[in-house]
């Protein structure tokens, strides 16, 4: 049972690192916008967990 809420934990903050970036791009948020900085900050947490860190 654990195993598939963790699954579904990271499908879920899969999907939520996509709309925040949608959101920066589809807006044209400036760099230095509180959305682009989550969205920046959401892509090197992903990045993180890929290598297992």
């Amino acid at each position: 049972m654990l195993d598939k809420l963790n699954a579904l934990l990271e499908r879920l903050k899969a999907h939520q690192r996509t709309l925040i970036s949608a959101m920066a791009e589809h807006d044209g948020l400036p760099a230095g916008s509180t959305l682009r900085h989550v969205a920046e900050l959401e892509n090197v947490i992903a990045a993180v967990e890929a290598v297992g860190v």
